[in-house]
């Protein structure tokens, strides 16, 4: 149920309908997404290629809600700040890849147990057809489990 939600979701949210970004694949667990845009008359700058802010606008806001649907709602998950590094033009069709491994679940799970803030940086790139990276993206993460109220 959820993963029909998620890809609705994102299939009629303004800004990635307006920039043509598409869910390509949401697996059940919500552990692995992979997100598309075409380049279009509407989504390129003067120049012809890939407006940046919709290149990072691919990559906004996937790895706070893996983890949130995944490590559950005793966690408060928050994207806290990125960065984008522009590598070379973006033409044709753009391309992210986001996996959330159980290996990474557990590195949050471990530094939150005591419920001290964690804040990680997960990179993400964003390639074109031929597999060439066109941006990288730093997103940094706000992680800390919920405290528990005593009655």
């Amino acid at each position: 149920m959820k993963r029909f939600f998620f890809r609705w979701m994102f299939g009629l949210y303004p800004p990635y309908f307006g920039a043509g970004i598409r869910v390509k694949y949401l697996s059940p667990d919500l552990r692995d997404i992979m997100v598309q845009m075409k380049l279009h008359w509407y989504n390129r700058n003067y120049v012809g290629t890939h407006f940046g802010g919709s290149l990072y606008s691919m990559t906004d806001p996937f790895y706070m809600l893996m983890l949130m649907e995944n490590l559950g709602s005793e966690y408060i998950v928050w994207d806290q700040a990125a960065s984008i590094e522009f590598l070379k033009p973006g033409r044709g069709k753009m391309t992210a890849h986001f996996q959330l491994t159980e290996a990474r679940l557990e590195e949050v799970r471990q530094n939150t147990e005591d419920g001290q803030k964690y804040i990680p940086i997960w990179p993400v790139k964003v390639v074109d057809e031929d597999g060439e990276v066109v941006a990288r993206i730093q997103k940094t993460l706000y992680i800390r489990k919920k405290p528990r109220h005593r009655k």
